[in-house]
């Protein structure tokens, strides 16, 4: 019996900006709104966002959002709920919350090292199967970094691989870890990478893996990637082995375009893209599914900070700030995320205003301030 197709991935199959017409052929596609998540239909009408602050800078970097937000009168209502990394799970008005408004943001939430105790972040994406993570690493104007040209969008499967959880004792001293990939989860991933990148023009899509080890397992990932591909002509695929990706990120990042991995080397790769490109502080992502999505700052390293910046008040909001944007345009409310990232990108570009880890001083509320200053 054939699958039917979800109405949300129906949408996003036929074009996010067409209004679901049927799809140009790809010859003759034209330039089109950067499109980074699963489109929702929209009439304008103020939305509910749930708003998870969580832990260490969250609280700083989401109130941010929130003054900006305001600030541009965008229609949005946040629920907020407290959240934390040591909660045994996430607390079910959050996961009803989240179900019922179809969107969240979020701020860092701590996890445990060890003890047990499971990570938060895991437990939303398999709950509202979010299976796809979105960073996407670029240069910003006025941001000196090693390397220039770089545009590299990261989708990283969610669900599976070494983030399944399954790890058991065996004997005392000896542990068992399962890494689970499964052809339904490799071919959702590949088919989410491909419109991606037939939606934003983009003209190459690398496959990452460690398939000359891990023969069954990634090699069924490359097969379904491979499988994929051949429905997309007019974009070039090619393949990477994990390790040789990482050299020629740090070497070479400006071949790469759009880049699809497995659940770990997403991880590893979308951090290390995002530390050439101008640092984690900047690249904003989300993780999407068919009826849901949870927009937060696009790398893991350092979403929660430490307790200096906390007491200084110094945390960098730019990755919420534009991953908020993004959000915006999952809302169907474009004018409004390009405002937002006009505003952000002028405050960079005039280097005024900068935290301490763009090379400046200044704290969150004096970035705020700046990007509001320069809202039109």
């Amino acid at each position: 019996m054939a699958r039917r197709t979800p109405p949300l991935l129906r949408h996003l199959l036929r074009g996010a900006t067409d209004g679901g017409a049927s799809r140009p052929p790809l010859a003759h596609a034209e330039p089109r709104r950067s499109v980074t998540y699963m489109p929702r239909p929209g009439d304008g009408a103020p939305r509910r966002v749930t708003l998870i602050p969580g832990d260490g800078i969250g609280p700083l970097v989401t109130g941010a959002v929130q003054q900006v937000m305001e600030a541009m009168h965008a229609p949005i209502l946040f629920e907020t709920y407290e959240v934390h990394g040591d909660m045994t799970a996430v607390p079910a008005e959050v996961i009803e919350s989240i179900r019922r408004n179809k969107v969240c943001l979020k701020g860092g939430l701590r996890t445990p090292l060890g003890g047990g105790v499971s990570s938060l972040n895991m437990q939303l994406r398999k709950e509202l199967d979010l299976y796809a993570s979105l960073v996407h690493c670029f240069n910003l104007q006025g941001l000196p970094t090693r390397h220039e040209k770089v545009d590299i969008v990261v989708i990283r499967e969610n669900t599976e691989g070494e983030y399944s959880g399954l790890e058991h004792e065996v004997v005392p001293g000896v542990v068992e870890s399962l890494k689970v990939i499964t052809k339904f989860c490799s071919e959702r991933i590949a088919k989410y990478a491909f419109e991606y990148a037939y939606l934003n023009n983009r003209k190459k899509v690398t496959a990452v893996h460690k398939a000359n080890i891990m023969k069954l397992a990634d090699g069924l990932f490359l097969e379904s990637c491979r499988e994929v591909a051949t429905k997309y002509p007019g974009i070039k695929y090619n393949e990477i082995i994990v390790d040789n990706c990482c050299m020629q990120l740090v070497s070479k990042p400006e071949q790469f375009d759009v880049m699809v991995t497995p659940n770990l080397y997403g991880n590893l790769v979308a951090n290390t893209a995002a530390g050439i490109a101008g640092g984690t502080g900047v690249m904003p992502g989300g993780n999407v599914g068919q009826d849901h999505a949870v927009f937060e700052q696009g790398a893991s390293a350092g979403n929660v900070g430490n307790e200096k910046i906390m007491e200084q008040k110094k945390a960098n909001p730019v990755a919420l700030l534009l991953s908020s944007a993004m959000m915006l345009r999952h809302l169907r409310f474009p004018s409004f995320a390009d405002r937002l990232e006009t505003a952000v990108k002028r405050v960079i570009a005039e280097g005024k205003y900068r935290t301490k880890d763009l090379g400046g001083s200044s704290t969150t509320q004096e970035v705020v301030d700046a990007v509001v200053a320069k809202l039109d």
